[in-house]
């Protein structure tokens, strides 16, 4: 059984401090060919679409689209902040690979 990307409460957390949700905007998660591993994650604010995947917590939003979600089946969109930096981060179990940057992925 596929199930649909999950958004922890980090995640949606971070959205509501930007105030995402008050500009009309939810977080968009796509994959797109390219980067060093073939795939690469595009993770931007944006509209939601008719044909996206909308996930809501906490008056957050975050989108999907459906040329996108057989890639992200099963993972998880977390924020993490570390000394090198903030950002959203995607787990996602269908990566064979990935690089070092952590947005450019293999299947």
């Amino acid at each position: 059984m596929n199930l649909p990307p999950k958004v922890t409460d980090r995640a949606f957390a971070r959205l509501a401090e930007i105030g995402a949700a008050d500009q009309g905007q939810a977080l968009r998660v796509a994959v797109e060919g390219g980067g060093c591993s073939g795939f690469q994650y595009e993770i931007a604010l944006d509209g939601a679409k008719p044909d996206d995947l909308v996930l809501e917590g906490q008056g957050e939003k975050v989108v999907v689209d459906a040329v996108s979600l057989p890639f992200l089946e099963n993972a998880v969109i977390d924020f993490t902040e570390e000394l090198i930096g903030a950002r959203f981060t995607i787990e996602n179990p269908n990566a064979t690979s990935s690089c070092g940057c952590g947005t450019s992925f293999s299947i």
